[in-house]
Formats: structure tokens, C-alpha cells, sequence
């Protein structure tokens, strides 16, 4: 049945209620992803059908996803999954949303290793959109995905077999690691948190809402916390040789290089993102 209401009206529904919270540009992107999620449109598609009148089942979707817009949850959480490395990954509260520098890092490493027999672990795997997505675009590697949160595992789990990837997924408390597990891998890579207490002031009230505390913060006295733990879980479970790759602070890239150094890794690379912020390490095992 008709609600006898155009996309035309609705996008200038949305853009009345959410101008005062978000930027235009924003606006445009969510409307976008509304119209793709609900009615699964094109780009092109929904250009040239702004003058057709919804359904009242997708009116009333549309009016609560803008509701929710407006107490600033992530657009993400609201439809339930997330684009990353041009595959899909379903995300909810709990589990951190992927973000597009990480996709940087998921390249960088696929540059760099294409065509090789490895054995990849990925520590801290949140959704599993690195673990996935390198498991998906380098075959025939082995990809292993550890996290400590039950959720983070359920999901990556989820987004496994969505993907149709082969993975094993283990919980692990890279803090308290055990010494004896039967593993050797030759890259380790991971997103660990790296925001500092002093920077929460800095960041948007959706991602202070909404997303998970244990996957954004560190203290401020400890800012390379999980990177050192990391890096001494390299010493027991790397192959000679073996990768190292981080996704890191824009404010402690000196301080990882010297951390590293410092714990036998060698060759270190610091790269900058997109936007020229030192964002990803990588480094080999002497």
C-alpha cells in the first residue's frame, strides 16, 4: 500500500529534522543509505526515482531510522551492517564499526604479502573486517581472529560465513596472554585501542554513545598499553622473520617505532593515511 509520500518529500523530511545535528554532507550520505538498505537502489537509481511514492511499511522504517539518527547512533548500528574493503559486515553495539584507514592497513598488507602461504592472526578482531578480508583476498593464506569479547566473536563469526570465508575465531586476553599455546604465525596484525582518556573530549557524541569503551580507550599514563603486550606476544608467537602490522595513534608513531625497536623488531615502517596522519606500523622480527 501507498503511502502516497514521495523519496522527493522524504529527503526533505530528513534533511529538516537531522540540518541542526549533522553536516550536509552527512545528511546526503544517510539518506543514501537508507533508500540502499530499504529498497536496495543504486546510486543512479535513486537519482532518477525521486518521484516515487514509498511504501507505508518503508515510511514508517524511514521514520524511525531518522528518530534514531537524531539521538546520534551511528547509522551503521541503526541498519545493521557496514561496508569495508568492498565487502559487507554486519556490526551492532558492542563491536567497533569499521573504519576506512583501516581498510588502508588491510591494503597495505595484501601489497605486500599476494601470493603466499601465511599464517595470519588478527588480535583484537572487533567485527572481523581485517581478519576477513584478508582471509577473502588472500586465499591461501590461514587466518586466525582473537578477541576478548564474547559479541566481538559472535559477530566475526557471523561475518564469516556471510562473507563465505574460512577462518578460526578464539577468545584471547592479550593482556594476560598464555606463554604456551601450539601457534606460530608468520603476521600478526591488529587495531588495538589507542584513544587516550584526554582525547575523549575531541571525539563525536555517536561514538562516545554508542560504541564500546574496551575497543576506543587507553589510559593516559600507558598510552602503547596493548602495543607493547602485542609486541611481546610477537617474541613467543612470531616466525623469524615474521610481520608485525598496527593501525596506531596519530600522536605516539615515534613512541611504537621506539617501542618496537626496543623489542627486536627491525626494518620499521611508519606510514601515513590518507588525510597525512601517521597512522600504520609494520615491522619484522629479527
Amino acid at each position: 500500500m501507498s503511502s502516497n509520500i514521495t523519496i522527493k518529500k522524504i529527503i526533505s523530511f530528513i534533511k529538516s529534522e537531522l540540518k541542526d545535528l549533522y553536516p550536509a554532507s552527512e545528511i546526503d550520505s544517510f539518506i543514501f543509505m537508507i533508500f540502499e538498505h530499504l529498497l536496495g537502489y543504486s546510486r543512479t537509481r535513486f537519482l532518477i526515482s525521486q518521484d516515487q511514492e514509498v511504501t507505508d511499511k518503508d515510511y514508517r522504517q524511514i521514520l524511525m531510522i531518522t528518530k534514531e539518527l537524531k539521538l546520534n547512533k551511528p547509522i551503521q548500528y541503526i541498519l545493521g551492517h557496514t561496508y569495508f574493503y568492498d565487502l559487507t559486515f554486519q556490526v551492532e553495539p558492542g563491536v567497533l564499526i569499521p573504519r576506512p584507514e583501516t581498510e588502508e592497513l588491510v591494503d597495505w598488507i595484501i601489497q605486500e604479502n599476494s601470493k603466499k602461504q601465511l599464517k595470519i592472526l588478527d588480535i583484537g578482531t572487533g567485527s572481523g573486517c581485517i581478519a576477513i578480508s584478508l582471509a577473502k583476498n588472500l586465499p591461501e593464506s590461514k587466518v586466525l581472529a582473537a578477541d576478548i569479547s564474547k559479541k566481538a566473536i559472535k559477530i566475526t563469526n557471523q561475518n564469516a560465513i556471510l562473507n563465505k570465508v574460512d577462518i578460526e575465531i578464539i577468545e584471547l586476553d592479550i593482556i594476560n596472554f598464555p606463554e604456551d599455546l601450539n601457534l606460530k604465525f608468520d603476521i600478526i596484525v591488529s587495531n588495538p585501542p589507542y584513544v587516550t582518556e584526554q582525547e575523549k573530549s575531541l571525539m563525536n557524541k555517536n561514538v562516545l554513545d554508542y560504541e564500546p569503551d574496551l575497543a576506543l580507550f587507553v589510559p593516559d599514563n600507558d598510552p602503547l598499553r596493548f602495543y607493547t603486550k602485542i609486541a611481546e606476544f610477537g617474541l613467543v608467537y612470531l616466525n623469524k622473520g615474521g610481520k608485525i602490522y598496527f593501525e596506531i595513534n596519530e600522536s605516539f608513531g615515534e613512541e611504537t617505532v621506539l617501542m618496537l625497536e626496543n623489542k627486536a623488531y627491525y626494518k620499521l615502517e611508519l606510514r601515513k593515511d590518507i588525510n597525512g596522519k601517521n597512522r600504520m606500523i609494520r615491522g619484522i622480527l629479527k
